[in-house]
């Protein structure tokens, strides 16, 4: 239903100036009150009310107070954190996303104000053998609804919570990017050590093969220890080779991470044995992971734009109200187009009211109302993963840390068995097949323990990534 209103200014006629159809739509803008959108409820939290292993208390400060700078005190690895969020392209196109997002959100919120366009035109014509001219000069706004049921409103909250998903989108991709340098640096890391430990290795075992040579040659041994020996220097260096083809492909696999190839005057590392290379990170209530872990936040505020899509839903059973409206002047010569007596004004109100849609309103609310359900299964699905995340890291920097301990006592006891065996093979009381056997468990013990201070990093990584890490 339209209810045109055109009228001319004239001397003896009202006046509307542009203000008073301002003042009109300001009125208007003050009359959409309420939405329909449901009543929003945080999800319940479908995990126990504790992790295993730790007591119920927030005693300990929660990770969000802490940046990742507090958590990783290796300058090397620092420099190549801050290389990479500069750098990385997944994180540059996260960060893109949510450009789009915020200017996709700006679309939408300006439909909540109306538009204003101004035009003129010039008309010159023949008619009866007369010719003619007409100025026109208009400025008027579009068709403006009237948000009286929060439609608008509605979808404006939707698109923000769609904006904020992708902001924790972005934030989730930064967490995953330092946890995945974090992993590769310390995967070079123990390369270099192993290969440092296997160089090492070499040195010792061609040590005792020179000592065979020399009691074989004096008669003093047989030609099997000789052997032994000369076998054990070649595993020894295919050991190196294996490590450097490691040291190599963990630098390949570091320099697309960080954007360009690893720089050459990077800080000293931190001994890779120090036991404060990844700082310890605090563990509070499992409540803590829904305001610091960037999916189960991107996970809610799409939860929220469903919640707010169903307000959008609801308005749609109500009249919608639109208005126009437009000031101008209209004259046949251009220098009296802006005098009193050449004004025209119109006000003109539309109402469309849905009588039959064929089900379609009542399809569209269904379909948002499934949408949230389906968003309230995805919301606590995904507490439940970061949960048994954060319990499994839980677990294995716990085991990790008694494992090292007890491979330093391991280590201890097949070093004193490798030097025992070693001189009591110079005083001829052991074959060497006894010295070999205490080498080999020596460097397999020490190999193990490089692996496991790697897997305990690790597991503390994920520890820090499953915890959403500390954000500032």
């Amino acid at each position: 239903m339209t209810m045109p209103h055109v009228r001319p200014f004239g001397p003896g006629a009202t006046k509307m100036k542009f203000t008073s159809i301002i003042i009109i739509l300001c009125a208007a803008l003050a009359l959409a009150g309420c939405t329909l959108i449901p009543q929003y409820e945080r999800p319940a939290a479908p995990v126990a009310a504790r992790f295993p292993g730790t007591q119920n208390t927030n005693a300990a400060p929660p990770v969000t107070d802490r940046s990742w700078r507090e958590i990783f005190p290796d300058a090397c690895l620092r420099r190549l954190i801050e290389i990479a969020l500069t750098n990385n392209l997944d994180l540059r196109t996260a960060i893109l996303n949510v450009e789009q997002s915020r200017a996709q959100y700006r679309i939408t919120r300006s439909a909540s104000l109306p538009s204003v366009a101004g035009s003129g035109s010039s008309t010159r014509a023949e008619a009866n053998g007369h010719t003619g001219n007409e100025w026109n000069a208009n400025v008027g706004t579009t068709a403006y609804e009237l948000d009286l049921f929060g439609r608008v409103r509605s979808l404006n909250q939707q698109a923000l919570a769609a904006f904020l998903a992708t902001v924790e989108a972005q934030h989730s991709v930064q967490l995953s990017l330092i946890a995945g340098i974090a992993n590769a640096y310390f995967t070079l890391r123990e390369a270099q050590m192993q290969l440092e430990l296997a160089t090492q290795t070499v040195a010792s075992v061609q040590e005792a093969y020179a000592l065979n040579q020399a009691t074989f040659a004096a008669g003093a041994s047989t030609e099997q220890d000789l052997r032994t020996a000369e076998a054990q220097v070649e595993t020894a260096k295919i050991n190196v080779l294996e490590y450097q083809r490691r040291v190599a492909q963990s630098q390949h696999a570091l320099e697309p991470l960080i954007g360009q190839p690893l720089p050459a005057d990077l800080p000293e590392p931190l001994p890779f044995a120090d036991a404060q290379l990844v700082a310890e990170v605090p563990v509070g209530l499992p409540s803590d992971l829904l305001q610091r872990r960037p999916d189960i936040l991107a996970a809610e505020h799409t939860l929220q734009a469903a919640n707010a899509n169903i307000g959008a839903a609801r308005a749609q059973f109500f009249p919608a109200i639109k208005l126009t409206a437009s000031i101008g002047a209209t004259s046949s010569q251009f220098d009296q187009l802006l005098s009193s007596s050449s004004g025209v004004w119109s006000f003109a109100p539309q109402i469309t009211v849905p009588l039959f849609t064929g089900g379609q309103n009542r399809a569209n609310l269904d379909s948002a109302r499934i949408s949230a359900r389906i968003d309230v299964a995805n919301y606590q699905k995904t507490i439940q993963t970061a949960f048994r995340e954060v319990a499994d890291a839980l677990v294995a920097a716990h085991n990790y840390a008694a494992e090292l301990e007890a491979q330093v006592v391991l280590i201890n006891a097949q070093r004193v068995r490798f030097n025992l065996a070693t001189a009591r093979y110079r005083q001829g009381d052991a074959a060497y097949l006894e010295v070999l056997s205490a080498q080999q468990d020596l460097y397999s013990a020490q190999q193990s323990q490089l692996a496991t201070q790697f897997n305990k990093l690790a597991s503390q990584i994920s520890l820090y990534q499953a915890l959403g890490g500390g954000w500032q």
